[in-house]
């Protein structure tokens, strides 16, 4: 892959300073109670015009009396203010600031984007975070350039958490589940440093194992894909929880942010293909992360669960429909294993549930556990749920937490404890379970959608080939070709139509359709739902049939079209569409009047290989049929594929101007592929 992004920029000495200025009042001097609260042992230099000391530290009357260039500088001035300091920053030679302020892009306010721009200008060649940003957190250095509390704690290792949103930062490091965070990085407006550049700084960390980001917006495409690579080239796995799903949530994030949010298909198209594990909830992130900081990706999809309840073995099951995960059988040596040491009554089964016959037999439940982890899986799970301390006791449950324990050290397998309520296990027992190599998932549905995520990370692989960008953002002018226009543009890229004639009245179609053969199919032109408007004839086997429909039709559009009927088969959608963000959608879908009803689709973003189209219809409801259902033979899958691959030539060679192309239906006959219908509309000049 050609490398279209410009060079990274050095933030070594921001996000891990020896001096830090801070300017500003009230912000300041909570980003001075962090650092020393976390024990920050560089210099500490606020600067302030009137003040004499902040939280307790001497202040510097201006930027001129600084000792010398700072590493790191937090600006927590207003926005115009915001501007002069940083460009006096970047001429002395900074190691890059903190924009705290907002009033910039992120408001309707046509001055705040002007703003934001000089602010760009006026930092020139040093990094800065923003505008509209809180800052960051270095857990390893303990640095926290961050005016705000926060939940981190020393680590030697960890995971890196990139984002926009400061809010949902501070809440994250909040979290009582064992996740050792290293970093936690905002990037606000994206003006300069955006969330790409921030993940490629926390890979290099060799003390980063994973890297997290929360994306309200992409910012730049390239960067972003040149990132994905890198992690790949490093082997360290980046989760990404997406933003924008919604209608509303896209107009919040717009509001917010002013970065495009991009639609939430087409943003798990460009995911999938940088090799970035997405997942779907904030709880799903933090055990994903967990469970790879913990081991990396999953070798496969074999896992094994383990409870003393058939009500959690069927949760277990249950919880895991439509999901990577794979309940796999136990092996015949660890089936008759666990048969000796269980006795006739359990169900040796994948999830089990070895009852409670043996519960506080420490002796026999390590025999059991340390025969399901030694059955060959890629993850062994135990569920396990213990009483709140503060009202029960918990010290009958030390027989299966020391069984599980001592499994794991006799197998050396990879093991995770589940708790089904991410509260039913606390930080303490999760630290115990943590440091002998046991992973704690806490949360039954945010554990099981780690497992998922852990087993699609070991399969993704970023592309070597860029993304198509097109021009982003809505046009501003468009022209709709005729459904004749839009299928002879097709064709000359290779892409199969019927044979066809048009004319602008009922009499002139009876004369051109005279080349054509019958039976035919008559449409009015001009309307881009004509099935809804009864603006379609079909199956006309004469003349006399051809022309009474013609009448009929003739008033209903602005000419008419003739074509010899397809032969039938299997009717696709194959779309493309310019996403917000300039991205060209390539979907794929049920097609003809089970669009809207079967709502069977897949999205790839273009350019798509062969092997990539053919996966997506794959992975269709649709795919029965294309393979030949119930006796009907199958559709010529060579022909679909050099059809949808036309399809996306001209969008491809098109991509300047294309703002949306629909060919619904294109039928895979047995014999070949044919769109009988076709719809482009282009950016006017």
């Amino acid at each position: 892959m050609r490398d279209l992004s410009p060079p990274a920029r050095d933030l070594s000495r921001l996000l891990r300073p020896r001096s830090v200025a801070l300017f500003g009042g009230g912000w300041a001097e909570n980003v001075i109670v962090q650092l020393r609260k976390a024990g920050f042992s560089g210099n500490i230099w606020p600067v302030h015009p009137k003040r004499k000391e902040i939280a307790g530290v001497p202040c510097l009357p201006s930027l001129a009396e600084l000792p010398s260039a700072p590493d790191a500088a937090f600006v927590g001035v207003n926005r115009e203010a915001s501007v002069e300091v940083i460009a006096a920053l970047s001429q002395m030679g900074a190691g890059g600031a903190v924009c705290f302020a907002s009033g910039f892009k992120e408001t309707e306010e046509g001055a705040g984007a002007d703003l934001q721009d000089r602010l760009v200008a006026a930092a020139g060649g040093m990094p800065i975070l923003g505008p509209n940003c809180y800052g960051f957190l270095n857990a390893l250095d303990m640095v926290t350039l961050w005016p705000d509390q926060h939940g981190l704690v020393p680590v030697q290792s960890g995971v890196a958490i990139v984002g926009q949103s400061s809010n949902v930062a501070i809440n994250l490091t909040m979290q009582r589940r064992g996740l050792p965070i290293a970093y936690v990085l905002m990037a606000g407006n994206q003006a300069q440093t955006g969330l790409a550049d921030l993940a490629l700084a926390a890979l290099h960390d060799p003390r980063v194992t994973a890297v997290g980001m929360h994306v309200e917006g992409f910012g730049d495409i390239r960067a972003f894909e040149s990132m994905a690579l890198e992690a790949r080239r490093l082997g360290k796995p980046v989760v990404v929880l997406k933003a924008g799903r919604s209608a509303a949530a896209q107009a919040a994030t717009l509001t917010h942010t002013a970065s495009l949010a991009g639609g939430s298909a087409v943003a798990s198209a460009f995911l999938r293909r940088t090799g970035c594990v997405e997942v779907a909830s904030l709880g799903a992130f933090l055990e994903t992360l967990k469970l790879l900081h913990h081991g990396g990706p999953l070798a496969g999809p074999s896992v094994v669960s383990v409870s003393c309840s058939g009500g959690e073995a069927s949760l277990m099951a249950d919880g895991a429909e439509g999901t990577a995960i794979a309940w796999p059988p136990f092996p015949d040596a660890t089936r008759t294993e666990l048969r000796s040491i269980l006795g006739p009554i359990v169900t040796i089964a994948n999830p089990l549930d070895y009852h409670t016959f043996i519960w506080g037999d420490t002796e026999r439940m390590t025999a059991t556990f340390a025969a399901v982890l030694g059955g060959g899986f890629d993850l062994g799970v135990f569920v396990l749920d213990l009483p709140r301390p503060d009202r029960c006791s918990q010290e009958g449950y030390a027989c299966a937490v020391d069984a599980i324990l001592a499994a794991r050290q006799a197998t050396g397998a990879r093991t995770a404890v589940l708790a089904s309520l991410p509260e039913a296990i606390d930080e303490a027992l999760t630290a115990r379970f943590e440091a002998h190599g046991v992973t704690v998932l806490h949360g039954m549905a945010d554990g099981l959608a780690a497992i998922d995520a852990a087993i699609r990370a070991g399969r993704l692989a970023p592309s070597e080939t860029p993304v198509l960008i097109a021009a982003a953002g809505p046009p501003e002018h468009a022209t709709t070709l005729s459904e004749a226009e839009s299928k002879a543009a097709l064709a000359r890229d290779g892409l199969r139509v019927p044979a066809s004639a048009t004319a602008p009245d009922a009499d002139g179609i009876v004369q051109a359709a005279r080349v054509l053969r019958f039976p035919l199919a008559l449409k009015a032109l001009g309307l881009a739902h004509k099935s809804e408007a009864g603006a379609v004839a079909l199956d006309l086997r004469d003349v006399v049939a051809l022309r009474d429909a013609a009448r009929r039709l003739a008033p209903l559009g602005t000419g008419l079209l003739a074509e010899e009927m397809a032969e039938p088969g299997p009717e696709l959608l194959v779309g493309v569409t310019r996403d917000p963000t300039g991205l060209l959608a390539l979907t794929l879908g049920a097609g003809g009047v089970l669009t809207e009803l079967l709502r069977d689709s897949a999205t790839l973003v273009l350019p798509a290989s062969r092997g990539e189209i053919r996966d997506a219809l794959r992975g269709l409801r649709l795919a029965a049929l294309l393979e030949g259902y119930r006796g009907q033979p199958p559709a010529d899958l060579d022909s679909l594929l050099d059809a949808i691959e036309a399809i996306a030539a001209y969008a491809e060679a098109e991509a300047p101007r294309l703002i949306e192309l629909d060919v619904n239906p294109l039928i895979a006959g047995p014999r070949g592929t044919i769109a009988v219908d076709a719809l482009i509309r282009l950016e006017a000049p």
